[in-house]
């Protein structure tokens, strides 16, 4: 683990309980006890506890991630989070990454099991995964708290909100990373979506900053064929206003061999819209790339991409980078 993970827990949970307030205090609390906490950890705007009930085949994904927005310091922290509902239970998978200037560490990846619920979408704490919740339900904080090893990444303010056509809730949210006693300042998406055996699951997504004058997502509608690219989804928050982009087209122009899942993953990709007000170059500067479990001989894959490249928007042309992740299921 980077001696940067290293922080006094004690000293860690103190601060952010003091710049939290007591609501957030005791949501920390409540999240390290045993059972399922009390409080819905969904952002607002998703299905209703209805739509989340503990129906077999089910999936519901949450994702968070932190990014850098400055040019001194290159920080990415993915946490990805999925609930599968099975006949008679739920299983569930937690993973975190975080990237410095390219250099990717996976420093929790845990899958288990809980009893069915009525509210499977809801995450939970597990060994060193903890959750803050402030008041209103919201998730304030992502804390891995390991003894003497910690990272915390900090919810602010709500800067942006949008919903899909599949119900999917995205948020895009001021944030800060904590490393050691050191505080890094940037911004977080939150997103939330789920899929059934009559809504298969979503495909790649992407989350791209361009310092404070431009932040977007793209989202593929479904997994992405090389033979067949889906159609994606896109927003964006460009100078404080909220644009959208029903239909945008995710070309792969180059891919290199994974060979562990024999599979071929994109490593380059041009983004535009039919009007072609959108135009836009991706390359990957980075890669944490695994294979998933199969019997073979092709395997599931998973990748987190740091990307770089150039937007044009509305004439205007911007630098971005960000995370781009693929899943080849």
């Amino acid at each position: 683990m980077d001696p940067d993970l290293v922080s006094n827990t004690r000293w860690s949970r103190a601060r952010r309980m003091m710049a939290l307030g007591p609501l957030a205090a005791l949501a920390v609390l409540a999240a390290c006890g045993e059972g399922e906490p009390r409080a819905d950890l969904q952002p607002a705007g998703t299905p209703p506890p209805s739509a989340n009930r503990n129906f077999p085949g089910r999936s519901y994904e949450r994702n968070f991630v932190f990014t850098t927005v400055g040019r001194d310091s290159s920080f990415l922290v993915p946490w990805l989070l999925m609930t599968t509902t099975r006949p008679g239970t739920v299983v569930r998978e937690a993973r975190g990454w975080l990237s410095r200037s390219g250099v990717w560490e996976a420093f929790f990846s845990e899958r288990w099991e809980t009893p069915p619920t009525r509210s499977p979408a809801r995450v939970l704490p597990h060994n060193d995964l903890r959750f803050v919740v402030r008041e209103g339900d919201a998730v304030d904080g992502i804390i891995f708290d390991d003894g003497p090893r910690n990272l915390e990444v900090g919810l602010g303010n709500v800067l942006a909100q949008w919903a899909g056509p599949k119900g999917e809730v995205l948020q895009l949210l001021e944030g800060s990373l904590y490393l050691s006693e050191r505080r890094i300042g940037g911004l977080v998406l939150d997103m939330a979506r789920g899929s059934s055996a009559e809504s298969p699951p979503g495909g790649d997504w992407a989350f791209l900053t361009s310092g404070d004058s431009l932040q977007v997502v793209l989202e593929g509608t479904a997994e992405h064929d090389p033979e067949s690219a889906p159609p994606y989804l896109g927003w964006a928050r460009l100078d404080f206003r909220d644009l959208q982009w029903p239909e945008l087209i995710v070309d792969w122009t180059e891919t290199s061999a994974f060979q562990p899942a024999r599979r071929d993953v994109p490593v380059s990709w041009t983004v535009s819209s039919p009007d072609g007000n959108v135009q836009g170059i991706l390359e990957v500067r980075s890669a944490q790339v695994t294979p998933g479990d199969g019997e073979g001989p092709v395997l599931p894959v998973r990748a987190l991409f740091e990307v770089s490249g150039t937007f044009l928007i509305e004439g205007r042309t911007f630098p971005v980078s960000g995370l781009f992740t693929h899943e080849r299921r």
